[in-house]
């Protein structure tokens, strides 16, 4: 795997940008003008990501996913095929028209493969090795978008297992549905570093700018296939990472977004709701529950769920 330092056209290029983003975020600018040059260099990433990901040699191996299909890889073609996937010009191939869960399944598994060969993700040098793809509905309606994996969640291999894992299926079950119904991903696929990550332990930290852009062609990869009616973003760096804008939680949950056309309820991080739930301060604990919860009631409406008037006046 490349050092942190490494020469990667790639991960260079991610890192500068990533530099540039955080030097104006902190000077207050919510917006970055680009020459057209910037905007071509940018334009040309999912391209580069293609590239990179079609020179790297087809191995015949097997993997069993969350997806739950066997994939073998092992010619040219199907490599070919899995490289559109990281460069977000995913195009499947639907038999007799009709999408079935062993078709999507399929493709997912396929994406899979993708995030594993990431030559981009690996150049960073600031991801763990172990890949924590998704879990769930495979033809969801909704799908659930965190940042990205946590030391449980590494551990187990599956999103969302951890204490946030069992509070987002607190509030699942509160809307009437199962982590079975509903498709749960993160935008990074593997757990970001601490240091050289060797004596890391069970501590995590948020993605960066740069390692959500290695990855963001794999969640929406993951949008086409599952084509869900709404997507939640959990957390604000979720909702940076999907919506590629910036701003506190508090204004963005107050309006409705869409990311590849598909409606986007950004609400707080189930993680957030614990740290409050630990605080002296029990009234604002249960304030901020009451938000999540209405986002997730604007998230039903969205879907066209019943609303029960027992759940309008529900609090987690």
């Amino acid at each position: 795997m490349p050092a942190a330092n490494s020469s990667h056209p790639i991960a260079n290029g991610l890192r500068e940008l990533s530099s540039i983003l955080e030097r104006e975020k902190s000077r207050g600018h919510e917006f970055v003008d680009l020459s057209p040059e910037a905007t071509d260099a940018l334009q040309s990433l999912p391209v580069e990501f293609m590239q990179r990901a079609m020179e790297t040699p087809a191995s015949t191996n097997s993997e069993t996913t969350d997806a739950g299909v066997k994939t073998t890889v092992a010619d040219p073609a199907s490599a070919s095929a899995s490289a559109s996937a990281a460069a977000g010009t995913y195009v499947v191939a639907l038999v007799d028209g009709e999408r079935t869960e062993e078709w999507a399944r399929e493709q997912l598994n396929k994406i899979f493969l993708e995030v594993k060969n990431c030559e981009a993700c690996r150049a960073l040098g600031t991801l763990r090795e172990t890949i924590v793809f998704a879990t769930g509905n495979p033809l969801a309606d909704v799908m659930f978008i965190g940042e990205a994996p946590g030391a449980e969640e590494e551990k187990q291999k599956k999103p969302f297992v951890g204490p946030a894992g069992q509070k987002l299926t607190q509030i699942i079950g509160a809307m009437g549905l199962s982590r079975d119904d509903v498709y749960i991903s993160n935008i990074v696929k593997f757990r970001p570093k601490k240091g050289d990550g060797r004596f890391q332990g069970s501590s995590n930290r948020k993605p960066d700018q740069a390692e959500m852009a290695s990855c963001i062609s794999f969640i929406r990869a993951e949008i086409e296939v599952v084509q869900p009616k709404v997507i939640v973003a959990l957390g604000g760096t979720a909702a940076e990472g999907l919506l590629e804008r910036g701003g506190t939680i508090s204004a963005l949950r107050e309006q409705l977004h869409e990311f590849a056309g598909v409606p986007v309820v950004v609400t707080y991080h189930p993680s957030f709701l614990l740290r409050q739930e630990s605080e002296p301060d029990q009234e604002k604990a249960k304030a901020m529950k009451r938000r999540v919860w209405e986002d997730m009631l604007r998230a039903m409406d969205l879907l066209g769920m019943p609303v029960s008037e027992k759940q309008r006046g529900f609090f987690l």
